[in-house]
């Protein structure tokens, strides 16, 4: 497996796909650009899924995230791109992406984005 960014998220079948049952994983190291001041921004990514058919590979999550460091998105933007790109390479039952923006001019900014499959119901 590389050890530079990049952006394939890599999952492995789930051995207990009859079971409904949560998953969480966070970081505090991911950072991205500011789109318009070009500064860089830190927060704590959290993310929580209900796996379907797969898992993802906590590596290639690593590598994932990292791939952001160098490319300027806004907050909301960045956390959307990241469960869109979670969901199209998982399948979850169900996903979350929280992103917790370190203070930059005095404003906190945490955002928190959501995904249920609308063929599966709890």
């Amino acid at each position: 497996m590389p050890t530079q960014p990049s952006k394939e998220l890599v999952v492995v079948p789930n051995p207990h796909p009859d079971k409904v049952y949560q998953v969480e994983m966070s970081t505090s190291e991911f950072t991205t650009l500011c789109p318009m001041t070009g500064q860089p921004d830190f927060a704590t990514i959290t993310i929580q899924y209900e796996p379907g058919p797969h898992l993802v590979e906590l590596k290639s999550l690593k590598l994932y995230l990292w791939s952001f460091r160098n490319e300027g998105h806004f907050h909301e933007d960045v956390t959307n791109i990241i469960l869109n790109d979670f969901v199209e390479a998982a399948k979850p039952r169900y996903a979350k992406v929280i992103s917790d923006f370190t203070i930059r001019g005095g404003i906190h900014t945490k955002v928190t984005v959501e995904y249920r499959d609308p063929n599966y119901s709890a």
